[in-house]
């Protein structure tokens, strides 16, 4: 497994023979493909037709955000681990009710469950609610709830005003954390998926559509509150990030270039820690845990094993 690359520089990305090569009017720097897992482009970067050539001959995902940090697309090379099997699988499990909801309840599970241990919240009540749900509306109703709970401890525990859920734009310095974190975990999933036999496009708890790759998103609930609330309290807290640290334009709060690098940097180190995984008996990064997660949830639709979500507290 080779590691993620997140470039914050403006610059030209291209090819040079069989390595990536990053330059502008203060750096060059080339990456032997053999490194990279995925690539991050958090700036104002051209790409060479022959770059992304050689991307798609090596599989590699890029994924794009613009200059306010919100996640743009992806460059997702052709998938080379196709199952048809198990594209009928997920299929199956998207038209048949009773797993489909299943499979949403879980995922909602695994972030309540995270979610509780992050912000400390007793999740009792609403893990009763999700329990009785009987549709997509109301599993995604459980979960809004319990949010809306955890957004009050995060303005409660930072000191910073949150309000209201903002998104596009975000409207103040919480909003705009969330937003940027959320879209890196989103990001993350999805290149990770890419290295499996999954289709991006068919998912459970969010429904599937054109133009996106809903699959991400119904994972991605299970990891945010680790790789993404979890990250934000913590530099907040440790006044790693302050409000030097952002910029508004038109109503809009975003990070500045200082700010995202911050973020980010936390973030891959945040990709490599360790957990002790006693069913395979070693260490695992949280990278690859979201691996194993994808894995897990295979079995579960060919049928060798029921699907649970990762619960951050039970690997401590």
């Amino acid at each position: 497994m080779g590691k993620p690359y997140f470039i914050l520089r403006d610059g030209k990305l291209s090819r040079k023979e069989n390595t990536i090569l990053f330059e502008n009017s203060d750096v060059r720097r080339s990456l032997p493909l053999e490194d990279v897992d995925e690539i991050f482009v958090l700036s104002e970067v051209s790409l060479t037709s022959k770059l992304l050539k050689l991307l798609a001959q090596k599989g590699v995902p890029l994924h794009l955000f613009n200059r306010f940090g919100f996640y743009a697309g992806s460059f997702y090379p052709r998938e080379v681990n196709e199952s048809g099997f198990l594209i009928v699988r997920q299929v199956e499990h998207y038209l048949n009710e009773e797993k489909r909801l299943y499979l949403a309840k879980v995922f909602v599970l695994g972030a309540l469950e995270n979610l509780s241990y992050v912000y400390g919240i007793d999740p009792a009540v609403y893990l009763k609610r999700l329990s009785e749900a009987g549709s997509i509306e109301e599993i995604m109703g459980v979960e809004a709830g319990f949010r809306r709970e955890c957004f009050k401890e995060l303005e409660k525990q930072t000191g910073f005003e949150f309000v209201k859920r903002t998104r596009k734009p975000p409207e103040n310095h919480l909003n705009a954390l969330l937003s940027f974190g959320n879209s890196l975990v989103y990001a993350k999933v999805l290149g990770e998926i890419y290295f499996t036999p999954l289709n991006p496009t068919v998912s459970y708890l969010h429904e599937p559509s054109t133009k996106r790759f809903s699959l991400a998103l119904d994972v991605a609930e299970v990891f945010k509150p680790v790789l993404s609330d979890m990250l934000i309290l913590r530099l907040l807290k440790e006044g790693r990030i302050d409000r030097k640290h952002f910029r508004g334009e038109s109503g809009m709060v975003f990070l500045n270039e200082e700010g995202k690098r911050i973020f980010v940097t936390s973030f891959n180190e945040l990709l490599e820690r360790t957990l002790r995984n006693r069913r395979l008996k070693r260490k695992v990064s949280l990278r690859g845990f979201i691996r194993i997660e994808l894995y897990r949830l295979i079995k579960h639709l060919i049928g060798d094993e029921i699907y649970e979500p990762f619960v951050y507290r039970r690997f401590l």
